[in-house]
């Protein structure tokens, strides 16, 4: 192995070291943020429970059966909210009806469960975009669902990226790649995922300078080449 080889290969561990950091700190935070909500959720059955039971008992005494039936409730209701998910996942076709300020996290889930499928050359991009989302988070909670800007957002999170993703999953893997109008398959699920990146960096800079009129009318429409009759030729 030659001196470059053994560079690349530092330079390939040192990103993996550093994308399974960032992995885990993120689900060691939805974990947190999930177990903070179906507490919050199980304390509220269970007051409402106890609620319920005060006011039916100044009507009508509980007695020790009916206290028992409180118990139980209690019981069931915090099995129930313990063990219900918090929140379905994202699938492509949901998450054009995601909350905008909710998008970008739900995007990052989903890419992340889509990453294993992706040819190697292209999981370094989709370690960016995922920076790249978590930085743009924050800023959509202060961006109205009404504002122009917001279809922008929710066109290439929830529209274009999701898009790109399903029409290459739907090429026969012996087909990827295999050159067309000058191009591979991978070839352009990689440029696609790069204009994506380079769209949401543009995005986050337009947001935080507060140019939300440049970002509305700018008009680009994304360049993807994995619609269904290309795929189908």
């Amino acid at each position: 192995m030659s001196d470059v080889d053994r560079e690349l290969a530092r330079a390939d561990a040192l990103l993996q070291r550093t994308r399974d950091r960032a992995v885990s700190q993120r689900s060691r935070r939805d974990k947190e943020v999930e177990f903070a909500q179906r507490l919050g959720r199980i304390a509220a059955a269970d007051a409402l429970i106890v609620v319920g039971a005060i006011v039916v008992g100044l009507i009508y005494p509980l007695g020790m059966m009916g206290a028992l039936a409180v118990m139980a409730l209690l019981v069931l209701a915090t099995a129930f909210f313990a063990f219900m998910p918090v929140s379905l996942p994202a699938t492509a076709e949901t998450l054009s009806q995601v909350p905008l300020k909710a998008l970008p996290s739900k995007t990052e889930r989903w890419l992340e469960t889509q990453r294993p499928a992706l040819p190697a050359p292209v999981r370094s991009l989709v370690d960016s975009i995922g920076v790249k989302l978590e930085t743009l988070s924050p800023q959509l909670a202060t961006l109205n669902e009404s504002e122009p800007a917001a279809a922008e957002v929710r066109k290439l999170l929830g529209e274009q990226l999701p898009e790109l993703i399903k029409g290459y999953s739907r090429v026969p893997e012996p087909l990827r790649k295999v050159e067309r109008n000058g191009l591979t398959p991978d070839q352009q699920l990689a440029q696609g995922l790069q204009l994506i990146d380079d769209e949401i960096a543009e995005m986050t800079t337009q947001i935080a300078q507060g140019d939300l009129d440049a970002l509305a009318t700018r008009g680009r429409y994304l360049q993807i080449r994995y619609k269904d009759d290309e795929i189908a030729g």
